[in-house]
């Protein structure tokens, strides 16, 4: 028996075999995968099975349909049978909204090449003869998709992985994990006759599905993850299923169907879900269900009912109910955690066996790459803040996400549960105001204040009105989002901002540290703001973000708030080992220290001036400077950047200044026409300014030159920086793609995001993000386009809700091209 391996993998379902198998095939084969019972006996062995491709991301849909790809070839490469059924898939519509949810599917898919067809609900009927037809407006069919045996697919990945040497390990329960300094040293395991031995490893993978957050808990690190009992049934044989019947969803009576040996399984996703064992798996439930749970599925059963009446009369031969892990976003957990080489893998249950695939092949390169190979933030265990250590949040934002699995999720939807919890300290102000709040990483923030939606002394609300983009980009949508950014532009604009990630870094070694991560050169004067990309070794764009020098040794980097545990993780990742004991470098979350208000606009200088003896013209305080100054009686570090594309300023006190200043800029700013504002206006003035978000203009998958952002990497500061290699090379050999700003024929008709773009009759991109600019009076979405079809005034279409909408690429910037406003 091996005492040391290149990699432990701790659990024998879906995830942790086909870890090992994707291992393996990168020439990993020292992996010893454990499991405290038999393989597939957690979860895997009561799933349903639904394969289906096209989902709400463009990652999660690249590895779906690897997963299919490697389903097909599965069976004749280990020879064991995974009983893959390519029988396609139908998802019907029965209202208005669901039907328009297909038709962006549609589109969606054109952008992947899935040969996903929208039909009529007879055609639907056609392919599923036993279906109803009351109500459906239409459905749409995916040839591609299926359903297989979990635990085939388990036992070949096992099989695979066995015949180029992992060694599986049943019956072996992990009983403890050593974490020194930091890092993963080894696993101790104990043996069905209550043997313990350890296996040392720098890499331990925790696959353990709903029994992932105990093992986490040895190795001192939180996942997130809530048991639900989730059921479905098989029944008799019905006259009219055969094998090639494919499987079935109708989100709108809740309920799956797929063929069984003549008969039809059948389950779906209760408004009132059942969380079970929150404290602990019971150590001997392997291979075990949970008593049928009738009551519970009796909402289920009517929606299959009315859309499928012979499932009535047919018999049940039985009901499974099996807990299985689900996630407080419904998105996997994957990822290296806080502590080295201690990689997490779960959560798969939202997204079923249809991701076992994509899951594997991407952690395996993530493990021996040490980064992975996609943009997998929304599925990056550090997504959790310290929040989710509470069993009470987690359960409460995993109960309303599974409640609500199978509803029209609209853009800018906002979760309601376990809010409020982080508030800015001028929360108690904003409120008074008539802020509507959204929340990110649990912060309340202002989306709009609805007192705006009178116009807010820029504008009518008539005419505001007009504007409301059609369709999905109406929902969700306010008439105050146009005025404030309107005031923002003409006067100025008062913007909460305390929930930006802050990441101080300091010590002798600081500035070597972040010249090694930074594309742009960070070695400026104290009292310089640099706009930089941190890559990954492909060039790819990890972090976006600003460095401020503050001193000599000491830098504060300022960024996203959804993104501050990624760039927080990303960086100390990147830690000298000796960092802490003499390599000089520090690095500290102080998100929390400091509120944030943004004052922007032409009238900012008149608004803050008055209120300080400090020297704030464009001589005294130049754009992209920072300096410690004086409001009121508030001392406050002030940075003169914008994300609006106007004069301002981010002013960052303490925190427990946080309301005063609020208040005192609120106060002087009435005779200027100072308007409170919100996020969704922020939005609306970066597009006109053509900035970037990262994770949808910009991603790990795309290097600044591709983005538009060459102006940012300074290939030759004097010092090495990781990516700069992948960047000279991609400088040499040209761009992949560019990033364009496409401005549409249509104000009204607005790009969400993932819509397909078409030149020439051909697919040759999708949107990356799009909105309305209420200034320039145009609807603006970007997207990456080939090189030769990326000139400016090149012309095309993006299909919106089954509409394909004229458009021309532009120069960009919109708005003020010579940058002469936000440098007065």
């Amino acid at each position: 028996m091996a005492d040391q391996a290149r990699a432990v993998i701790i659990g024998g379902g879906i995830g942790g075999t086909s870890i090992a198998f994707h291992l393996a095939e990168l020439g990993w084969t020292d992996v010893v995968l454990v499991d405290r019972a038999e393989l597939t006996s957690g979860s895997t062995f009561h799933s349903a099975g639904l394969v289906g491709q096209l989902r709400s991301s463009v990652t999660l849909t690249r590895m779906m349909m690897y997963g299919v790809d490697l389903y097909r070839r599965l069976s004749a490469e280990t020879g064991v049978d995974v009983s893959w059924h390519e029988v396609g898939s139908l998802r019907l519509a029965s209202t208005r909204a669901r039907y328009e949810e297909l038709q962006r599917q549609a589109g969606w898919a054109k952008t992947f090449g899935l040969p996903l067809e929208l039909i009529s609900a007879q055609e639907a009927r056609d392919r599923f003869p036993l279906m109803t037809l009351d109500g459906v407006l239409g459905a749409v069919w995916l040839p591609t998709d299926g359903w297989l045996d979990p635990s085939g697919l388990a036992m070949a990945l096992a099989a695979g992985a066995r015949t180029r040497g992992v060694q599986v390990r049943q019956h072996t329960r992990v009983v403890g994990i050593t974490v020194d300094r930091g890092r993963v040293r080894d696993v101790e395991i104990e043996a069905r006759d209550g043997t313990r031995s350890t296996i040392a490893a720098d890499v331990v993978v925790n696959a353990g599905g709903m029994y992932a957050p105990e093992i986490g808990r040895l190795a001192g690190v939180t996942i997130p993850i809530i048991p639900m009992a989730h059921q479905y049934l098989f029944t008799h044989a019905i006259d009219g299923v055969h094998p090639g019947l494919p499987a079935m969803r109708d989100p709108d009576n809740l309920c799956y169907f797929r063929e069984e040996v003549g008969g039809l399984c059948m389950g779906g996703y209760e408004r009132d879900p059942a969380p079970w064992s929150l404290d602990w798996v019971p150590a001997d439930f392997n291979h075990r269900l949970l008593d049928p749970d009738w009551p519970r599925f009796e909402s289920i059963m009517e929606g299959a009912i009315r859309r499928v009446p012979a499932i009535a009369d047919a018999g049940v031969t039985r009901m499974i109910n099996g807990p299985e892990a689900f996630t407080p976003d419904n998105e996997f957990i994957l990822g290296e955690s806080e502590v080295r080489g201690f990689f997490v893998a779960a959560g798969f249950c939202a997204h079923g066996i249809a991701g076992t695939g994509g899951i594997g092949q991407q952690m395996a390169r993530w493990i021996v790459d040490g980064e992975p190979e996609l943009d997998l933030w929304k599925m990056d265990i550090r997504r959790f803040g310290g929040q989710y250590r509470s069993q009470k949040l987690t359960l409460a934002r995993t109960y309303e996400n599974y409640a609500t699995y199978y509803d029209i999720h609209y853009p800018n939807e906002e979760r309601t549960a376990a809010r409020p919890l982080r508030l800015s300290p001028a929360y108690e102000e904003l409120k008074a105001l008539g802020a509507v709040f959204g929340e990110k990483s649990m912060w309340e923030r202002p989306n709009w204040f609805t007192p705006n939606e009178e116009g807010a002394g820029v504008s009518d609300r008539a005419t505001l009105d007009a504007l409301r983009p059609r369709g999905w980009a109406g929902e969700h949508w306010s008439p105050a989002i146009g005025a404030e950014a309107l005031a923002t532009r003409r006067n100025a604009g008062l913007f909460d901002e305390s929930s930006f990630a802050k990441i101080e870094v300091e010590g002798e070694g600081a500035l070597g540290f972040l010249q090694h991560l930074c594309a742009n050169d960070i070695d400026r004067p104290a009292g310089s703001i640099v706009y930089t990309q941190m890559l990954n070794r492909r060039g790819g764009i990890e972090c976006d973000f600003t460095v401020t020098r503050l001193a000599d040794d000491r830098f504060l980097i300022i960024t996203g708030t959804a993104f501050g545990n990624h760039d927080l993780g990303w960086i100390r990742k990147h830690l000298p080992a000796d960092a802490g004991t003499g390599g000089g470098v520090r690095v500290r979350d102080v998100t929390s220290a400091r509120a944030c208000f943004g004052l922007w606009g032409p009238r900012a200088r008149d608004i803050l001036a008055p209120l300080t003896k400090d020297d704030v013209s464009d001589a005294g305080f130049p754009y992209m400077t920072a300096r410690e100054i004086t409001i009121a009686e508030v001392p406050v570090l002030a940075l003169r950047v914008t994300y609006v594309g106007e004069l301002g300023w981010e002013l960052y006190p303490p925190a427990e200044y946080g309301r005063a200043l609020w208040n005192t800029l609120w106060a002087a700013g009435g005779a200027h026409g100072l308007v409170a504002c919100g996020y969704r206006s922020i939005d609306a003035l970066r597009l006109e300014k053509g900035y970037r978000v990262w994770s949808a203009d910009i991603t790990p998958e795309e290097t600044p030159y591709e983005a538009g952002l060459g102006f940012a990497v300074h290939l030759d500061k004097g010092s090495d920086f990781l990516g700069r290699d992948a960047l000279i090379a991609a400088k040499a050999s040209g761009p992949r793609k560019r990033l364009r700003c496409l401005v549409l024929d249509d104000p009204r008709s607005v790009a969400l995001g993932n819509e397909p773009v078409r030149i020439d009759g051909q697919i040759v991109g999708r949107v990356t993000s799009g909105g309305y600019g209420f200034a320039v009076e145009r609807s603006i979405a970007y997207a990456y386009l080939p090189p030769d079809e990326a000139a400016i005034g090149v012309r095309g279409d993006i299909d919106i809700f089954g509409v394909w909408t004229g458009f021309e690429v532009m120069r960009e910037p919109l708005w003020d091209p010579e940058a002469s406003r936000i440098k007065s």
